[in-house]
């Protein structure tokens, strides 16, 4: 087996995660972003309407959770080894939130009218979620002490000011998107209230994508390295650029008759993130010392599962777009697949 092969397999797999993950991040974003705003909508038949504008979605968005934790799991065993230990507690609590929220989501409609405790499980299992994910995030920006190839550490290490901060920021970003979704596939006051509450919540999440492009290169020596030495500012200079484009391209879709183009431009924010979080961090999967190469497993793993991906991606993506091909236009009062 080549060199060259063996360089460029983790790569790919690496590819195949970030792939998987942030599909996950922006198909269930909405869905989770619709329960952070759950409590801001009183009214039942508005709350019925929520619900049922994500209701064919939310569980084959999860699969894509399925894919990049099991890809983690098999072509980088050393960095799951490490990771997973490294953040137990917002691990469990993110899985924990995700049963409650997809529990709440099938019993809340026959347990009428005494539904009130499943509304509490549909809102707090989301915001739980959101914010146990972003916590992970700034986790990992952190870095884990390693030492011998095992995660030497305490289980609170990933809790930080930063890593707090990115959980109450990734959970204004999902309700944006989650509030941008509802302009986009309902009516009404539904749609009125969801429109009112995105202007601030697009405002909040910029305010944190600015506080954590600087308090980011500050705290870490080497992210700073990797945005501002020598050359890497040239042709890393358009990540700021298309964010502020993007946000602007929100706004005015949130303004206009095109609720569309503010969902995809909200989406975008959310790609445009997840790039500069790979650039600060890549090549390390567990940084600041394990890259993606010390962490691969052996060659014919990672081919056993490029090879079995490649069968399967197909067969989620057309599932992916049949349903929301199927389910396409706006839900009006009352109506429901549930």
């Amino acid at each position: 087996m080549t060199a060259t092969y063996a360089f460029w397999l983790p790569v790919i797999s690496t590819g195949v995660v970030g792939l998987a993950v942030a599909m996950y991040v922006i198909l269930d974003g909405f869905d989770l972003g619709v329960g952070i705003l759950f409590p801001y909508f009183p009214a039942e038949i508005e709350r019925d309407q929520m619900m049922n504008s994500v209701a064919p979605f939310w569980d084959g968005n999860e699969t894509w959770l399925v894919l990049g934790g099991v890809w983690l799991l098999v072509a980088f065993p050393l960095a799951y080894s490490i990771i997973t230990p490294a953040l137990y507690v917002p691990l469990i609590a993110m899985l924990l939130a995700l049963v409650f929220r997809g529990v709440a989501f099938e019993f809340r409609w026959v347990a009428k009218p005494h539904h009130r405790k499943w509304d509490i499980a549909f809102a707090g299992g989301s915001t739980v979620a959101a914010f146990a994910q972003g916590t992970m995030v700034g986790g990992i920006l952190n870095g884990f002490h390693v030492e011998h190839g095992q995660f030497a550490g305490g289980s609170l290490d990933w809790l930080s000011p930063f890593s707090v901060m990115c959980g109450f920021g990734l959970v204004v970003g999902y309700a944006l998107i989650g509030s941008c979704w509802l302009v986009m596939k309902t009516t009404g006051d539904v749609e009125k209230t969801a429109r009112r509450y995105a202007r601030p919540l697009l405002l909040t999440l910029i305010a944190f994508i600015v506080v954590v492009s600087i308090w980011t290169p500050l705290q870490f020596e080497r992210v700073a390295q990797r945005w501002f030495s020598g050359w890497h500012i040239a042709y890393l200079s358009p990540v700021p650029l298309i964010t502020a484009a993007l946000a602007v391209s929100c706004w005015r879709g949130l303004n206009g008759r095109h609720p569309t183009v503010a969902f995809n431009a909200a989406v975008g924010l959310f790609v445009i993130s997840f790039v500069g979080l790979a650039i600060s961090t890549l090549p390390y999967l567990a940084p600041p010392s394990i890259t993606l190469w010390d962490a691969a497993a052996s060659p014919k793993s990672q081919t056993f599962m490029l090879v079995g991906t490649t069968v399967l991606v197909p067969f989620v993506l057309g599932y992916t777009f049949f349903v929301y091909h199927t389910f396409r236009g706006k839900v009006q009062p009352g109506e429901g697949y549930h």
